[in-house]
């Protein structure tokens, strides 16, 4: 049996992953814990290697985790994909035949979350599994668009 949480760059990520350490433990699963890189395309005169921005992305996200993964006793898969992140979590989690995807909400607002999408609102439609949707808190970071 294997949950699935999804993890990005925000704060939230940490609750993410508390929690689905929390349901794996629970379901004597495994979890696999998946970071997406999405570098959509972007129009620049600017040389950018985009390789390098995706490091420092991948990088920094497993950095702003490896504390909560580090203190778990749960086995933990780290996953890196690339993509749309809403709609490689849900195949993913379908390849896996997870019992549960676990993904936070970040915190933005209603207009910016209709502009840029919604990883958790997609996910709920789209996944097979159950999906878990883990709030920010008030004290973490919020970013508002």
């Amino acid at each position: 049996m294997t949950v699935v949480a999804g993890v990005d760059e925000s704060p939230v990520s940490r609750t993410v992953v508390a929690r689905a350490i929390e349901e794996a433990r629970w379901r004597g699963a495994d979890l696999h814990v998946v970071y997406v890189v999405y570098l959509p395309a972007v129009y620049t005169n600017a040389a950018i290697d985009w390789g390098e921005v995706a490091e420092a992305q991948r990088a920094s996200v497993w950095a702003g985790l490896d504390d909560v993964i580090a203190e778990s006793d749960v086995t933990i898969d780290r996953v890196e994909l690339e993509g749309y992140p809403p709609d490689v979590l849900v195949d993913y989690a379908d390849e896996v035949k997870a019992s549960l995807l676990v993904v936070g909400t970040r915190g933005r607002g209603e207009f910016a979350s209709l502009i840029l999408g919604s990883t958790s609102h997609r996910a709920i439609h789209l996944a097979r599994s159950d999906v878990l949707v883990v709030k920010a808190h008030e004290d973490q970071e919020r970013i508002d668009g």
